[in-house]
């Protein structure tokens, strides 16, 4: 009876909250600027724009390491659009201004004759000596060495090399392999490939003598796509059946110094179209004898790298992923009678994400890295390339993001991960290093925030940078072996942003549609909102699943905030099926893109709105670019209760449009009805919101047909709506101008109020 009791008095809390929060709402009044109000608000957000584009911000340190190792330097940005450089030696950990800016700045005028800004030097290279007090650099297309006791500068030539790179990428990517060249030697010189017809031939080049190795090949069906064997006795090749991709067009119409349109004309693989396929065979060269592999005919990426058995080349590896990425194999071959078997076969009910499958062969030990889904986050696991055997390396409720780099000799893997602090944002990339049993793992970054690493040439110092969406980044100097800070490089900080009177952005969390699951966002606000009034929302979308999109890092100032100047409250927000948490959450967009997370969105701004009663939830607008286009045509037309007005750039609104490996990914294959049950055009006539499309006539991601057939569809139901095509512009939100026509449409349809008449300001301007 007690426990009863209590639930009830925790039932009528809960109700007494949501009642004084429709209340507290109820009792504030609507934002709604007249137009004179509103050329203020315009004016005040450009100053403001202006003004916050000056201050210092450092969000990354970007070092150019020296020959010696053990030294490095980079640019740092101070206020007003200046920077200066820094040189920092990693032994001492001393760290200072590579040299006086305004010596230098004379000398470089002296030499050249035109003026230097000493706060804006344009160095393009830049190399010091071991004592750091002589200096070698680049300015244009001009060298000079520069004495940094008495800054006598003296022209020279290029002489030196540049230094590491130490932002470079060092995950192996899976990628298209192209095979070898249809001509080409053997690994041991020996023997030539020869391809003659469409057919292979091997040449002995001690004898001169050919040898037909196939007689099945033509024109229309050549063999091609080789790879020898190590020991050069055996050739491995594909019979190609070629499929023509089919090609998209677009009408260049406004270039200068034309009075025609020009027709643009390009290969474009859609969803469903065919592909060409291969037909893999061993060749034994010594025997001379054609054996066709015993496995499917490749129709989906082509054929891929080779990976032969370590001292028997009896054996090789090779992936297949299948059409509909629904399977992943590592298949074995044994060239000698052409069967295979599976040493990975991966299969799934929804989607394997082909692009962020890792491998990686290790050939000495007869192993390879492998990462995936299969237990319910993406995870790295050590398998045996001879039994199969699986072992995992990571496991957990935690998402690896990525493998930086794989010590073979110590049997580690350095990775990124995210989820693994239970107390942060569950994006967070934090960094680690473990031992492919799994043992001894290491947190390289344990400070809260996203971190972002670089490492030294010799990987004994690593430079780290964390900061969170409102908390500005430090960036520290570190030992690999301990983990240590050496010195602190860059710590910023919020002063001289708060001083402008902006606000930082928010994180909020609300739960999914089931109930349990955290959904995160950022909110961003007014700086001069009324705490009396209610302010429209709109939320900024992008529902791609192939990643996630609610920016984690210091973001002081930004598009998002411009607009909510202008007297709104702008959302971002990840709802489910998008990446970088669970394979559960990530499955519901399987053949499901419509579905673009809206019930999470819609529930995280409803909890929005009982914390903040100024968030005005009965006038919501939405925008966004490609996907994002899709997904807020798609929030009108499938939640027209919620959102009243959206902004759609360059979407792909019906996926049979757009690009073959994005949609198959995540729609499926083969093309179903889902596909058309799903696309903004297919429910055009569902449209009740205000709608303004924009898309540029020369875009190359998705083709610009596909607003045009929107539209289209638009006009046919009898449909209000406003179009905006830029000339000549490719994939984009529409460019100034866009952004611009965007802002005015919410200001009109969400404020009910009109933006300043530029055509007046600009007769009165010139």
């Amino acid at each position: 009876m007690k426990q009863f009791s209590f639930l009830n008095r925790i039932i009528l809390m809960a109700s007494v909250l949501g009642s004084l929060s429709v209340q507290a709402q109820q009792a504030l009044t609507a934002y709604k600027p007249d137009a004179a109000q509103m050329a203020i608000v315009y004016r005040d957000a450009d100053q403001l724009d202006t003004l916050l584009r000056k201050v210092e911000l450092n969000n990354q340190v970007l070092p150019v390491w020296q020959a010696d190792k053990h030294s490095f330097w980079y640019k740092r940005n101070l206020a007003n659009k200046t920077w200066e450089y820094i040189y920092v030696n990693v032994k001492d950990g001393s760290r200072k201004k590579a040299f006086d800016a305004a010596r230098l700045a004379a000398a470089m005028q002296k030499e050249t004759g035109k003026p230097v800004d000493p706060g804006r030097l344009a160095l393009t290279k830049l190399f010091f000596n071991e004592e750091a007090d002589h200096l070698t650099l680049k300015t244009k297309e001009q060298w000079f060495k520069v004495d940094l006791s008495n800054y006598t500068t003296t022209a020279t030539t290029d002489t030196l090399t540049d230094g590491y790179n130490a932002n470079r990428p060092l995950q192996r990517n899976r990628s298209r392999w192209q095979g070898i060249p249809k001509v080409s030697k053997s690994p041991d010189g020996k023997k030539l490939l020869l391809l003659k017809g469409g057919n292979v031939y091997v040449k002995n080049l001690d004898t001169g003598k050919e040898q037909q190795l196939s007689t099945d090949g033509n024109k229309e069906t050549p063999y091609g796509e080789f790879s020898w064997s190590p020991d050069s006795k055996t050739l491995v090749g594909y019979r190609i059946d070629p499929k023509k991709i089919k090609e998209v067009h677009y009408v260049l119409s406004a270039e200068e110094g034309t009075t025609r349109g020009e027709l643009k004309s390009r290969e474009y693989a859609q969803p469903g179209d065919d592909f060409t396929t291969y037909t893999p065979f061993a060749f034994d060269v010594v025997q001379h004898k054609q054996i066709k592999v015993d496995t499917e005919v490749i129709d989906f990426f082509g054929p891929q790298e080779l990976n032969w058995r370590k001292g028997d080349n009896r054996f090789y590896t090779y992936e297949m992923v299948d059409r509909g990425h629904q399977r992943f194999r590592v298949i074995e071959v044994d060239v000698q009678t052409g069967k295979t078997r599976n040493i990975i076969d991966e299969k799934t009910k929804t989607f394997i994400y082909e692009n962020r499958i890792y491998t990686r062969y290790l050939p000495e030990t007869n192993e390879m890295i492998w990462s995936s889904e299969k237990d319910g986050y993406n995870h790295l696991y050590l398998v045996n390339t001879i039994t199969g055997k699986q072992q995992p390396i990571t496991k957990g409720n935690w998402v690896v993001r990525g493998v930086d780099s794989i010590d073979v000799v110590k049997r580690e893997v350095w990775f990124r991960a995210s989820g693994i602090n239970a107390a942060e944002d569950p994006y967070h990339i934090h960094y680690y290093r473990t031992g492919f049993d799994g043992k001894k793992r290491v947190d390289l970054t344990p400070e809260p925030g996203n971190h972002q690493l670089s490492f030294s040439p010799d990987r004994k110092y690593y430079l780290d940078t964390y900061s969170q969406v409102n908390v500005a980044p430090v960036t520290l100097l570190k030992l690999i072996t301990t983990g240590k800070a050496v010195t602190v490089l860059e710590e910023g900080n919020t002063k001289a942003f708060l001083e402008t009177g902006v606000k930082l952005p928010e994180i909020f969390v609300s739960k999914a549609r089931d109930g349990q699951t955290d959904i995160w966002g950022v909110v961003w606000q007014p700086s001069k909102m009324d705490p009396n009034k209610t302010y429209p929302v709109i939320e900024y979308i992008y529902a791609g699943p192939q990643d996630s999109f609610v920016p984690k890092s210091f973001l002081p100032y930004s598009e998002m905030q411009s607009m909510a100047e202008l007297g709104f409250i702008v959302v971002q927000i990840d709802g489910m099926g998008t990446a970088n948490r669970s394979k559960a959450f990530h499955d519901v967009c399987w053949q499901n893109l419509a579905d673009a997370g809206f019930p999470d969105r819609i529930l995280w701004m409803k909890d929005l709105a009982k914390k903040y009663p100024q968030a005005d939830i009965s006038r919501v607008g939405v925008y966004g670019t490609s996907a994002g286009g899709q997904n807020s045509t798609g929030a009108l037309l499938f939640h027209p209760e919620f959102y009243k007005a959206a902004v759609s750039a360059c979407g792909c609104h019906d996926n049979r449009i757009d690009k073959q490996w994005w949609n198959e990914q995540w729609m499926g294959y083969p093309v179903g009805p889902h596909y058309g049950e799903q696309s903004n055009i297919t429910n055009a006539a569902k449209l009740q919101g205000n709608l303004l499309l924009i898309v540029g006539e020369a875009d190359e991601n998705v083709p610009p047909e596909s607003t045009f057939r929107l539209a289209d569809a638009l006009i046919k139901a009898n449909k209000d709506f406003d179009f905006l095509c830029v000339p000549g512009m490719g994939h984009s939100d529409g460019g100034p101008y866009g952004r611009r026509k965007k802002r005015d449409f919410f200001v009109k349809t969400l404020l009910n109020t009109e933006s300043p008449k530029r055509n007046l300001e600009n007769l009165v301007t010139n």
